[in-house]
């Protein structure tokens, strides 16, 4: 599948539990709406995804990725230490200039 190099980025980050790196995939100003749940910002997303990284140690293998412009969805199954697992998620993103503007995760 050929993904983005910051769509590959963000899994890679994310199966290698690199909260740090992870976040560095999107811009200062990013929101993640995750869970019910609204992270801002860069320090902020860090702050989640290290948190998650530690409860669910989650990873994620790409199924499929469509790119409409500067939207795209990536549908992933996650597989971790949680209820339901492993399960198929969608991550609605909004890219540009290289960097996720935005995400949100439905399933």
């Amino acid at each position: 599948m050929n993904l983005p190099k910051i769509v590959s980025e963000l899994v890679r980050t994310q199966n290698n539990f690199d909260s740090v790196a992870y976040a560095d995939c999107f811009s200062e100003t990013a929101i993640v709406h995750d869970d019910g749940k609204t992270h801002n910002g860069k320090k902020e997303i860090e702050e989640w995804i290290a948190d998650a990284n530690e409860r669910y140690g989650a990873t994620m293998e790409p199924l499929e990725f469509q790119e409409n412009g500067s939207k795209s969805i990536l549908k992933v199954e996650v597989a971790g230490n949680f209820a339901g697992s492993p399960a198929v998620l969608d991550y609605h993103l909004e890219i540009s200039d290289g960097l996720i503007q935005s995400v949100r995760v439905t399933g």
